[in-house]
């Protein structure tokens, strides 16, 4: 399973509760209680409105998350240190069972595993350099998708993205672990993913392979679910869908900063439905997703610099609220990037140095300052008259045309684009 996309883009947009601060942490001889701790994450995500009463919400509540990530690393260092320090904490060491509490029951994602190694047989200690290859998905959006999912028992589950097992153990203790199957690329997720959950008494087919092939062998699936994100969602996927199923997954461009939610339903009759959901928060992009970043540097030059010209506006950037905007903008104009961490508007297109900063400067006056080669103030105006002319959707019909291409377009048919082409031998991922 994969979480947010770690990166400058999404600085400071966790959803629901993004884990206590350090200072906040029980300290070390604290007594440690899992269950009053699960059941605090539970209360956190319903005062959140991510988790309402249902089976999701009573499996989460009897998950021992303790089991399925028995280790996880916490990055120690000051902030940007390099190389990176990462600290894997053991639950079968005393001293660090209240520091890994509080992460594995905080809300945020909990980083499972580094460099790719291999997660059984791992020596608690300190690693150095290199990054975090696998993390488990900040606990809010799981358990939002899942419930979209609508789980009922007897269903069968695909789960694509292994990951440390959780979206796995929920949909055993839902729908029952004959009907599961998980599936992930990396053999030693799901080595310990297969180990972890039969530990919990659960043993759903866990498969390593493709994700962009799915499991064909035990299709179809009333339900899919990806937790990681893709370019396009791919034919094998859809195939494998049983009727009356539903497949979820997320959709990235090279861009991180304005995803979409892809959901596919078959009707009874075997028809094809689907459509993109403009949203802000989304899973960590997939294997070989190449992404465009804003570097320190670049955001410096955003912030600091004075540009090619600033001018006076009265027209008002477009809001973060017009999420349909955005993301037509991130596949119309492509190539932008947000500083989320910006306080005036501020977008780079790492492309061609391009960038564009916007700051308010009175009721309904704002100081656009724009640089290089692209005018992406114009730009996004421009485009913002064409979204407002389709009705400012903030969803997208998403069709699978007969030559292979899936294209998203309103509800009018005035705006639309085509999601990439896939590439020769892209295999599915998780993280």
């Amino acid at each position: 399973m994969s979480t947010l996309d770690a990166n400058p883009a999404t600085a400071g947009r966790t959803p629901g509760r993004a884990g206590r601060p350090a200072d906040d942490d029980p300290p070390s001889g604290a007594e440690v209680d899992p269950a009053a701790a699960r059941a605090a994450m539970v209360a956190e995500l319903e005062r959140n409105d991510e988790l309402r009463p249902g089976p999701v919400r009573d499996a989460l509540l009897t998950l021992p998350r303790e089991l399925l990530m028995p280790q996880a690393y916490v990055r120690r260092g000051a902030p940007g240190e390099e190389p990176p320090r990462w600290e894997l904490l053991d639950w079968s060491v005393p001293q660090d069972r209240p520091e890994l509490v509080g992460l594995l029951y905080g809300g945020a994602s909990v980083l499972v595993q580094h460099d790719g190694e291999a997660l059984l047989g791992r020596v608690r200690g300190t690693r150095s350099g290199a990054s975090i290859t696998s993390m488990s998905t900040v606990v809010g959006l799981t358990a939002s998708l899942l419930q979209e999912l609508e789980l009922r028992a007897g269903q069968r589950v695909l789960d694509v993205g292994t990951g440390a097992g959780v979206t796995a153990a929920v949909a055993c203790r839902v729908c029952g672990d004959q009907g599961v199957v998980t599936l992930d690329r990396d053999r030693h997720l799901t080595d310990a993913a297969a180990v972890r959950l039969a530990d919990l008494g659960l043993r759903p087919g866990v498969v390593c392979g493709s994700g962009d092939e799915g499991c064909p062998a035990r299709a179809p699936f009333d339900r899919i679910f990806v937790s990681y994100a893709m370019q396009r969602v791919p034919a094998a996927l859809v195939e494998q869908l049983a009727p009356g199923g539903r497949l979820l997954a997320h959709i990235t461009s090279a861009s991180p900063s304005w995803p979409a939610l892809a959901v596919v339903e078959r009707t009874a009759d075997g028809q094809v439905t689907a459509e993109l959901r403009a949203v802000e928060f989304a899973h960590r992009a997939g294997h070989g997703t190449q992404r465009i970043r804003l570097d320190e540097e670049f955001r410096q030059r955003i912030a600091d610099e004075q540009g090619s010209w600033t001018q006076r506006s009265m027209l008002a950037p477009p809001a973060d609220t017009d999420r349909g905007l955005w993301l037509a903008a991130d596949h119309l104009l492509g190539g932008l990037v947000r500083d989320f961490g910006a306080e005036p508007l501020s977008i780079g297109a790492p492309g061609c140095g391009s960038w564009l900063r916007v700051e308010p400067v009175g009721r309904s006056r704002w100081d656009v300052t724009v640089h290089g080669p692209r005018d992406i103030w114009k730009e996004l105006q421009d485009l913002a008259i064409r979204w407002r002319a389709a009705g400012s959707p903030g969803r997208y019909r998403l069709l699978f045309e007969p030559d292979g291409r899936q294209r998203a377009v309103s509800a009018c048919g005035r705006l639309s684009w085509h999601l990439p082409l896939p590439r020769p031998l892209h295999e599915g991922a998780s993280t």
